[in-house]
């Protein structure tokens, strides 16, 4: 192949700017440009999950705190009475920080 043709690959990897990009977001956001999030869901989906279970954690522990019963909160948010008793361990106790 001559330094003047393309290979294939090359000719399918267009620019940004020719490229029809829809911007449909996701159930975060309605649009990408207007995200909330630190950063992007799909680029790092294990820190999505934990970001998730962090907000509802926080939200499970201001129920109780609200006065809700353990089989109340679970009800609220549609998980076990286990599951809130987790929650609130790791608002009570949060990971260690490494040094």
């Amino acid at each position: 192949m001559t330094q003047l043709q393309t290979s294939p690959a090359r000719q399918r990897d267009a620019l940004p700017e020719n490229v029809q990009y829809q911007d449909t977001g996701c159930e975060v956001s309605a649009s990408c440009l207007a995200c909330p999030l630190p950063q992007c869901k799909f680029d790092d989906p294990v820190w999505y999950h934990q970001y998730r279970r962090d907000n509802r954690d926080r939200q499970i522990y201001v129920q109780c705190q609200r006065g809700l019963t353990v089989f109340q909160t679970a009800a609220v948010f549609g998980i076990s009475p286990r599951t809130v008793h987790r929650a609130l361990r790791r608002m009570r106790m949060p990971a260690a920080v490494p040094a």
